[in-house]
């Protein structure tokens, strides 16, 4: 809504300059004109409004929230981020603000950049974004100072993010073939236990689980998971989660709170 306001206030300090501009080289009479706060005795007029003008063009973008670039371009990459500083932008629309998320992503080849990106964040939402909090983005090979939002939906970003949780050891190597391989089926939390061990600002569960395939018997097993603080309710005694095992070692289970589209 303040982008329609800002441009048609400004189409119209436009339109008014370009008739005001003609009249002075092409009329007849410069004391005659069709404009309002116009004539030979009303030089403020077109002097505000070319001043109004000039600053809704250097400044009206930023105030609309449209001051910076937000697309990507040329060939663009998935990757996963982690977020170093948050700021508001001072917008704020239907009652959601505006922030800036700077994030420093590292690249599949060179050195690690700091982009940018640009969003509404509803106030319910933003305890979800914390400093160190690993994003999917898309970014530039060409330039680095703007990143886009990855689409958590997408297969392609679904399997970075999955990356970057190995890399960083988030999953268990004895469980990287089970999760990645393995066949996703409904489970539940029999018991769950803290193991004092921290990584990448997530704590490591122990947990005893049940599996439960759909028209097959069910059985028990124990894994781990590493999780936000945030989550960690997620995996209380009774809680519905999502496991992935493979037919032939059924014991060997990686387990997450959502399921897996697609799987």
């Amino acid at each position: 809504m303040i982008r329609i306001v800002v441009l048609v206030i400004w189409l119209l300090l436009s339109a008014w300059l370009v008739i005001w501009t003609g009249e002075g080289l092409f009329g007849i009479d410069q004391r005659d004109s069709i404009l309002p706060f116009s004539g030979e005795d009303t030089l403020g007029g077109p002097i505000i409004i070319g001043v109004a003008w000039g600053l809704i063009l250097t400044f009206g973008g930023t105030m609309s929230g449209l001051g910076r670039r937000k697309r990507l371009r040329g060939e663009s990459q998935i990757g996963v981020g982690r977020i170093v500083e948050i700021s508001r932008t001072g917008l704020t629309v239907n009652d959601v603000p505006q922030y800036d998320l700077f994030i420093r992503v590292t690249p599949q080849a060179g050195e690690d950049f700091v982009g940018q990106l640009r969003m509404l964040v509803d106030p319910s939402d933003l305890a979800s974004l914390q400093i160190g909090q690993p994003i999917p983005v898309r970014y530039s090979l060409t330039d680095q100072d703007t990143v886009e939002l990855a689409d958590v939906t997408d297969a392609a970003v679904r399997d970075a993010l999955l990356q970057w949780r190995i890399d960083r050891g988030l999953i268990d190597p004895r469980l990287v073939r089970a999760r990645t391989t393995g066949t996703q089926v409904p489970a539940s939390v029999l018991a769950v236990r803290p193991t004092g061990r921290r990584l990448e600002g997530q704590s490591e569960l122990e947990l005893r689980v049940l599996m439960a395939p759909e028209g097959a018997s069910t059985w028990e097993t124990d894994t781990t998971v590493f999780a936000y603080p945030e989550a960690i309710s997620r995996f209380q005694v009774g809680a519905p989660i999502w496991a992935f095992y493979r037919r032939e070692d059924p014991q060997t289970v990686a387990v997450t709170i959502e399921k897996e589209v697609g799987r």
